[in-house]
């Protein structure tokens, strides 16, 4: 891997080698399925359609790490991957379901939306949440009620929070900036001097924000915090 920067902090060449050694760990359909709790755990969660597992393979640079169904809402277990050197992983990424499509089962969709809920509000080991959101609609009412769940935490400085605005490349210029304008003013209108927020636009096509999130993932695990 690279070598960080004089002050302590990964480089973007640093962050990217460090998401690409991300491999499968195991996958669970219930919380106490999970492994013990350990090392630092960064979720990834967001709308069925929001594009999550587009972004993962994205970030670790793997076209099927995380498995995105051709029917939205069907992939309903929690799927762990590690992250770092093979011998001494240093973190677990977790593919979280999607929520709010539709054609699902009800029982099925409460049971596995209820495994998310229970995850970010007692998952001991979660210490950040990527959220992705379709940049072309913004936060919407499930968005928000997810993210309720898990900002008692986010509020304390216990979990830090990154939004990804995806699809970026699908608006233009002008409709980017204001998708990121109103993201802004939806987390600043909750956010306390002790959480750590923050937003970006996001393009797995393009590239667009992959070093920006890699480098913040990175900073998330390597932190003495962490």
């Amino acid at each position: 891997m690279s070598t960080p920067d004089p002050h302590g902090a990964p480089t973007a060449l640093a962050a990217r080698a460090w998401a690409h050694t991300a491999r499968f760990l195991v996958t669970a359909s219930r919380l106490h399925e999970l492994p013990e709790p350990g090392l630092p755990e960064i979720a990834f969660v967001g709308r069925s359609n929001a594009g999550k597992s587009t972004a993962i393979n994205a970030l670790a640079r793997h076209k099927r790490l995380a498995f995105a169904s051709k029917t939205p809402g069907r992939t309903q277990h929690i799927n762990l991957f590690h992250v770092g050197p093979a011998d001494a992983p240093d973190a677990i990424w977790v593919d979280l379901p999607g929520y709010g499509y539709a054609a699902v089962e009800r029982t099925s969709k409460q049971r596995w939306q209820a495994a998310v809920a229970d995850y970010l509000t007692q998952r001991h080991s979660l210490a950040g949440l990527v959220m992705l959101v379709d940049s072309r609609h913004g936060f919407t009412a499930l968005d928000r009620q997810l993210l309720g769940y898990v900002w008692p935490r986010v509020a304390s400085g216990e979990v830090k929070l990154l939004a990804l605005l995806t699809k970026a490349d699908k608006i233009n210029r002008r409709d980017a900036q204001r998708s990121l304008a109103t993201a802004q003013q939806v987390l600043a209108e909750v956010a306390t001097e002790q959480s750590d927020v923050g937003v970006t636009l996001f393009s797995a096509l393009s590239g667009q924000g992959i070093d920006d999130v890699a480098l913040a993932l990175r900073s998330w695990t390597s932190s003495p915090s962490a």
